[in-house]
């Protein structure tokens, strides 16, 4: 009986060791890729160069008590800036923040004079104030989905209106009563807008709380599940409600963030100058949105940081203070201002561009 052999199967040799393929989705990124990601690193490169320019440009900026002069000019700017940025990243605007300061301000001022009472009860009632414009601006724009836009330019209006009309009712000026001599004034003033020597240099109080704040900012961003949930909602609200995110804590939150920051300028405002004119703050809150924008927060929301905009505000401090010190004329501020939004707005373009380049 004959027996049959099968043939056995080829095998075919492993391929020799070579480079991995790689179709671009699990690229390494270089380090200098990396940090070009940072939404910050484009307004720091502008940051450096229009330092360069002015400390050749305007001798007097390079003495140490210039440069506290523009940080405290940074500072009144950067404190609003912070959390208009982290609304922003959150995918909301507020154009109601520039006049909301001084509603702040015109709230504790009129309120503890009129009254006669301690001046602390006047700041309490106004932070009161300041959160409740906040909260009214997250509900209602939650409750109608309205765009931000239309929902904070009827708060701009309203309180505008409030603040010119309220002011000549009670003091029959359009700004409040010198309230320099009210119980608590001394420690209000310590507060929110007291200074200390510092190398020889006066420092005002507000760049301390301005990188307190920042530095807290960043913090909540980087390192808390609030942080995650801001960006969250910035980036895609109903997918970050499908994941079971809190999206109208988080957005009331952020306004109320904003009432806060608009509470503490205003009480800065107040207790360096006294007195509160009531037609202030208007156009400021573009100025606190500019901050936000060249320090890398997208008007589309989910993504900046909380640093961009201190270095944002920097700039804003540099240019306005450097005009001055150049011996030019002040009225090209809002020029340079233009100018330094669109080359932002490029640089950051290109950064993100550069970054994410395969």
């Amino acid at each position: 009986m004959s027996m049959t052999r099968q043939a056995e199967p080829a095998v075919t040799p492993p391929p020799a060791p070579g480079p991995k393929a790689n179709d671009g989705r699990t690229a390494q990124r270089t380090p200098a890729r990396r940090l070009l990601a940072r939404p910050e690193v484009g307004v720091f490169l502008g940051v450096v160069v229009v330092l360069v320019f002015f400390l050749i440009a305007a001798p007097p900026m390079r003495d140490s008590s210039s440069m506290a002069n523009i940080l405290y000019q940074s500072s009144t700017i950067g404190i609003m800036a912070l959390p208009v940025a982290l609304l922003m990243i959150g995918g909301e605007v507020d154009l109601s923040a520039g006049v909301a300061v001084v509603t702040s301000a015109l709230t504790a001022s009129m309120l503890a004079y009129q009254l006669s009472m301690n001046i602390w009860v006047g700041v309490i009632a106004a932070l009161a104030v300041s959160l409740a414009i906040g909260m009214f601006n997250g509900w209602f724009l939650m409750k109608t989905g309205l765009p931000s836009f239309l929902v904070t330019l009827g708060t701009f209006l309203i309180l505008q209106g409030i603040n010119l009309a309220v002011t000549k009712t009670v003091t029959g000026n359009v700004a409040t009563d010198d309230i320099s001599d009210m119980d608590g004034f001394a420690q209000a003033k310590a507060l929110f807008a007291s200074s200390f020597e510092l190398g020889g240099v006066q420092v005002k109080i507000t760049i301390v709380w301005w990188l307190v704040f920042a530095a807290l900012a960043a913090w909540v961003l980087l390192r808390t599940k609030y942080g995650n949930w801001i960006f969250a909602v910035g980036g895609n609200k109903e997918s970050a409600r499908a994941v079971g995110v809190p999206v109208t804590f988080t957005k009331i939150s952020l306004y109320m963030l904003v009432g806060f920051g608009a509470w503490f300028v205003g009480m800065h405002q107040l207790f360096s100058f006294n007195t509160v004119q009531s037609g202030e703050g208007v156009g400021q809150e573009l100025i606190y949105i500019a901050a936000a924008v060249i320090g890398g927060c997208l008007m589309t929301g989910g993504y900046g940081s909380a640093i961009g905009p201190v270095f944002g505000a920097f700039m804003f401090g540099m240019v306005q203070q450097g005009i001055v010190y150049a011996g030019w004329n002040p009225d090209w501020f809002k020029a340079f201002l233009g100018v330094m939004l669109l080359g932002a707005v490029l640089i950051n373009l290109w950064v993100q561009r550069t970054a994410t380049r395969r």
